[in-house]
């Protein structure tokens, strides 16, 4: 009997029989790291009680889903991506009874709560890869991708360019070499091999019987290796997902998936497949462009992206972020358009690394609050789920001195006090140092400070999300693009059945007029959605506004 077998299933899951199985397109999820969050034993690290005690804290802000960076045994060498029990808790951390308590209590605030599935690769300390680089004839020999020679499928991308100089590494002890996309320490896994993929099922099946709501899989393009191809977005790896979706939906129709593949948006969407592969996928180029179109101050790099996205099928849904754990990535992106968000947003090259920028949100919008929170209002309006990343919501910096993406991966600051508040421990004993420097420290920047006053990036952000629930034009409604001759503004109809919400953004750091074409509407009323204020009657001219620097409006259009 395996362990998934016995597994407990938690009880107050949120997704019971007639929960809207859509759930996930309504979603608004906080993505947080254990470790990041509270340290409640005073050792220098977070884990699952110190974020047990702070989930009022998440469910005030408004969010509907927790999702949880790797949380498993791991030697730590890629902050947990790097696997080496896909069914234990990392000690850290604490444990699988910690774990269902933490799901238990998420479940009773009606949070849902979202695990990471890596499934790409496992660390090479995982016992998995120990049995198979010990004997070329052991049973789990063909788990990995081994090859006599490095040239075996030449020309593919190298993704970790600034670390690794192949995707073959040279096992001393197999005397062959393995097949990694990501780091040498991380051998990827033969999914040629149906055992590789029965085990996998088990491990999800594991996670499922306790009670989590649903999947981040991690580095799906990558699964299955052909000659002759670029090792990605193959044929074969959708073989794999729909395996793993029909099995999903045979025994956890309420669970879903969510793809990591930072792919062009037509070859992501064949990971949607007919609605029976993934529920969701992340939309990648859309956020670079984001960044663009403020710095450029023209609508022109959203517009285009999104219009080069493809529709998907009903019960999918795009999830969408300004920033998460790891670098902003600019691989979706042309060189020119590369090399000039370097210029704008990058030109310390020590804040660079890989094909990306290794900044938190606030940093990059140099700390200017009417930036912030048009990014986070585009964010709550365009098509898709949002992703917040933890400290993002009181405008928390980074540290660029710190190693590989470690410096936007810093404690949560909680208070103005010892160690931000996130930990009793000595100073040094903390798992990364604390940013103290006069603009982003935690002696400024901190949650407590931020709670005492209604004019805070925190409660605003509270107000933003709230208002964005309101209406489920944002999460499942149509998007059409009005088209002003000011290229400053960007203006859009959200629409669902009846409901219509017209959203106008000001990309400029000067105030801007727009007129713009809302003939369809006449004889509507804009009533402003922060306020409920009624603005005037739209006739048949064009409709004139005036709007502040990095100003935004959401107006629900009603006849009146």
């Amino acid at each position: 009997m395996s362990a998934a077998d016995v597994a407990p299933k938690v009880a107050g899951n949120p997704a019971e029989p007639g929960a809207d199985p859509l759930w996930y397109k309504d979603a608004v999820i906080y993505e947080l790291h254990a470790r990041a969050f509270h340290d409640s034993n005073g050792d220098g690290i977070g884990d699952f009680p110190g974020l047990l005690q702070n989930l009022d804290y998440v469910q005030d802000l408004g969010v509907t889903a927790i999702w949880l960076l790797p949380f498993y045994p791991s030697p730590l060498k890629d902050d947990g991506y790097d696997i080496s029990d896909y069914t234990g808790i990392n000690p850290s951390y604490g444990d699988l009874d910690d774990f269902k308590k933490l799901l238990e209590q998420a479940h009773r605030r009606n949070l849902r709560v979202i695990t990471e599935l890596v499934i790409n690769h496992t660390s090479d300390q995982h016992p998995w890869f120990q049995e198979s680089r010990s004997s070329r004839t052991n049973p789990r020999r063909d788990w990995y991708v081994w090859s006599d020679s490095d040239d075996r499928y030449r020309g593919v991308r190298i993704i970790f360019k600034d670390t690794e100089l192949s995707n073959w590494a040279w096992d001393p002890i197999s005397k062959a070499y393995y097949w990694h996309r990501f780091f040498s320490h991380q051998p990827d896994l033969n999914y040629d091999n149906p055992a590789v993929r029965e085990e996998i099922w088990k491990i999800l099946k594991f996670w499922a019987d306790m009670g989590v709501d649903g999947f981040r899989v991690d580095a799906v393009p990558y699964l299955v290796e052909r000659e002759g191809t670029s090792c990605e977005n193959l044929p074969e790896t959708h073989d794999v997902v729909k395996f793993l979706r029909r099995r999903l939906d045979e025994y956890y129709p309420h669970i879903f998936l969510l793809a990591e593949a930072n792919q062009w948006p037509v070859d992501v969407r064949p990971y949607f497949g007919n609605g029976d592969e993934f529920h969701m996928a992340f939309h990648f180029p859309l956020m670079p462009r984001m960044f663009m179109a403020v710095k450029l101050e023209d609508r022109k790099p959203i517009i285009d992206i999104l219009q080069q996205t493809p529709d998907i099928p009903e019960n999918c849904q795009w999830g969408i972020f300004l920033r998460n754990h790891d670098e902003l990535t600019l691989e979706m992106v042309s060189d020119v358009e590369r090399d000039y968000m370097y210029d704008m947003y990058a030109f310390d090259v020590g804040a660079r690394l890989n094909l990306g920028i290794r900044r938190r949100l606030a940093p990059l919008m140099e700390g200017d609050r009417r930036r912030l929170e048009l990014m986070n209002g585009m964010l709550m309006s365009l098509p898709g789920s949002p992703v917040l990343y933890y400290g993002d919501e009181i405008g928390m910096g980074d540290n660029i001195f710190l190693g590989d993406r470690n410096g936007v991966r810093t404690p949560m600051q909680w208070s103005g006090g010892w160690n931000a508040g996130f930990s009793t421990a000595d100073p040094e004993r903390l798992y990364l140092p604390l940013l103290s420097n006069p603009v982003y420290g935690y002696q400024t920047v901190n949650v407590e400070a931020q709670r005492r006053t209604d004019h805070s990036l925190l409660s605003w952000m509270k107000r933003l999300i709230r208002v964005r629930k309101s209406s489920r034009a944002f999460s499942r409604g149509t998007i059409e693009f009005l088209q002003p001759r000011n290229h400053r503004v960007f203006a859009y109809i959200r629409q669902l059945g009846h409901e219509r919400v017209l959203v106008v953004n000001n990309l400029s750091s000067l105030a801007q007029p727009v007129e713009l074409d809302l003939g369809a509407f006449e004889g509507y009323i804009p009533i402003e959605m922060f306020g409920g204020n009624p603005f005037p009657r739209i006739g048949r001219l064009p409709y004139l506004l005036t709007l502040a620097p990095y100003n935004f409006y959401w107006f629900r259009l009603r006849r009146l």
